[in-house]
């Protein structure tokens, strides 16, 4: 893995136009702009934690509502991951963390299995934080999980405040995307799976 990983990905629909360049092998640095300014701090939290670089702008129809936005970040998002792992020789597949902020504590388990997958346990005790519907989270996470073809547990074990719920889970997941993306020092160049093939 000397070669950083990178992918780009360029979505456009009738609702949404996504630019996005996702580099696995990064610093954390995240120019992030959705035109939902909590869903851009929480992908800046995924950035930073998951120690990803992103560059990522979207044009989309906020004037309807931010659910077309969100689910296709995640897609694209997704997809750009899945092209930046190739066929993930090498790596240690499964990766886990259980993240607290305050009185929230959230965890997050992944696994790249080619099977995509979300399995969703967390609640929000309001319906906003700021501008963003907090039922949209659950929308990123699946979308994400189904165009990356990764499995994806995601569960609030802890918390109350929504704020502190959401970047909890989000700085969880990027520690779980982390660790499975890592290079596993005693795999070398296998692929992590009695198939063959991931």
């Amino acid at each position: 893995m000397s070669t950083p990983r990178i992918a780009r990905q360029h979505r456009v629909t009738s609702e949404t136009d996504v630019m996005l360049t996702l580099c696995l092998d990064g610093n954390g640095s995240a120019e992030i702009d959705s035109g939902i300014g909590f869903f851009d701090h929480m992908l800046t939290a995924l950035t930073k934690h998951g120690s990803f670089d992103l560059e990522l702008r979207c044009v989309g129809d906020l004037h309807i509502d931010g659910h077309h936005t969100v689910e296709d970040i995640g897609i694209a998002l997704g997809k750009a991951f899945a092209l930046a792992l190739g066929d993930k020789r090498g790596i240690t597949r499964f990766g886990h963390a259980l993240v607290p902020l305050d009185e929230a504590l959230c965890e997050a388990v992944v696994d790249v299995s080619g099977r995509p997958y979300l399995a969703w346990n967390v609640e929000f005790p309001r319906e906003k934080i700021g501008e963003m519907d907090t039922e949209l989270f659950e929308e990123f996470y699946r979308a994400f999980a189904m165009a990356s073809s990764l499995t994806v547990h995601m569960t609030c074990k802890a918390g109350r405040n929504a704020h502190h719920i959401a970047e909890s889970g989000f700085k969880a997941f990027a520690r779980a995307l982390r660790m499975a993306v890592s290079a596993d020092p005693r795999a070398g160049n296998m692929i992590p799976s009695t198939k063959g093939v991931l």
